[in-house]
């Protein structure tokens, strides 16, 4: 009996987990606050990744304290044609994202492994659930522009590529979980490295 008392306790306290809440109005103390504290300016001016590439700008809370308790924040993101977000999670936050200018075609895989893919334009918003594997990818000709928010001020990302090839896993290991040769790692082990 006790052990099904504290499972539920575990189970309880993962479901509910959050940013933590606050107890004040935000976290700062509120005499050595003024308006600069809820002001984020780092998204001003014009901003273009280099060809092929993908950028993105954060105001998460390492980039914008004032987030502190508040359960949101965004990104930038700007793709230039046949550019990629690649897969990747954000294990502490859903987003939803919202497409300022061209089109991206997003996907997303749930824990089934069914992917569903949706091509969006200017003005289309699309949601990706907490700790599902997504992408966006520019296909078209254009650049595309959006807008991501998170419903926590740290989401955190892990990008799928990057900690697989770049994280210093032995081949030996990737060898046989990929069921390819060393030299396939090798190559996609350097390849990460570029980024």
């Amino acid at each position: 009996m006790a052990y099904l008392l504290v499972c539920s306790l575990f189970l309880a306290v993962g479901v509910f987990a959050s940013d933590p809440e606050l107890v004040s109005d935000y976290a700062a103390e509120p005499t050595a606050t003024n308006a600069s504290f809820f002001t984020f300016t780092a998204f001003r001016g014009h901003v273009r990744a280099a060809p092929g590439a993908f950028m993105v700008r954060k105001a998460s809370l390492v980039e914008f304290p004032g987030l502190a308790g508040q359960g949101v924040s965004m990104a930038q993101l700007f793709f230039q044609p046949s550019s990629v977000n690649p897969p990747h999670i954000h294990p502490r936050a859903s987003e939803l994202l919202y497409v300022l200018e061209g089109s991206l075609t997003v996907g997303l895989l749930d824990t089934t492994n069914k992917l569903f893919v949706q091509t969006l334009g200017m003005g289309d918003a699309f949601v990706f659930p907490k700790g599902l594997v997504h992408f966006q990818f520019n296909g078209a000709q254009y650049p595309a522009k959006a807008i991501s928010a998170f419903g926590s001020s740290n989401a955190g990302t892990v990008s799928i590529p990057a900690t697989i090839f770049g994280s210093g896993i032995e081949d030996q290991v990737l060898t046989k979980a990929f069921k390819v040769g060393t030299d396939t790692i090798q190559k996609l082990k350097a390849a990460i490295l570029k980024f």
